[in-house]
């Protein structure tokens, strides 16, 4: 005599086995379609969406490196010209690959705001002086809360922000010189600057 076994065990067994198949069917398919827009250049793995573009720089204040008030929300909601915010630390390796960029971008004359992340002031000074110092102003986000009203993912972290105080672009990594020519140049044209 066999043994029969019930419906429902053969039916859960199936299912059990089917699962991790479909998942894995699943993510090679997501895979596939990331490889294949990355080849037509349609998908940049480093470009993340803010949900700050087209709007006004969100309201902080933030201490400079010396102490007082450094920067406000309020003065880069009318900055009266086009400039970066850049976020920076100095344990940040490819902050490092930025610096040349931002001195570059500095000496051509677009005007650059630096925010140091969760960084201590020594180590900060330590890093300008190292790698030179792009900013016409820098604060200071110790706790890293006006980082998250930014949006930021991590540093470093630049912003476009047009004469009105919208921001119209974000980059997330180390500018390169192929990014500033196909990205930044283009929009400061188009913004005015």
């Amino acid at each position: 005599m066999s043994a029969q076994v019930p419906q429902k065990s053969v039916l859960g067994r199936r299912l059990l086995l089917g699962a991790p198949l479909a998942v894995l069917a699943l993510v090679g398919g997501g895979w596939a379609l990331m490889l294949r827009r990355m080849a037509g250049g349609n998908f940049d793995p480093h470009s993340l969406p803010s949900q700050l573009i087209g709007k006004k720089v969100p309201d902080f204040s933030l201490p400079g490196l010396d102490g007082g008030v450094a920067m406000t929300g309020a003065e880069l909601q009318n900055p009266g010209r086009p400039m970066l915010v850049n976020f920076f630390a100095s344990w940040c390796v490819p902050c490092l690959e930025d610096a040349p960029m931002l001195n570059k971008l500095a000496k051509n004359g677009l005007p650059i705001w630096g925010i140091t992340y969760k960084d201590k002031q020594a180590d900060t000074q330590r890093f300008l002086s190292q790698n030179g110092n792009p900013y016409a102003r820098i604060a200071v986000d110790q706790p890293g809360r006006v980082a998250i009203d930014w949006g930021v993912y991590g540093v470093p972290e630049t912003y476009l922000i047009d004469a009105a105080g919208l921001v119209h672009w974000r980059f997330a990594g180390a500018l390169t010189q192929r990014v500033v020519d196909e990205d930044l140049t283009p929009l400061l044209r188009r913004i005015g600057a």
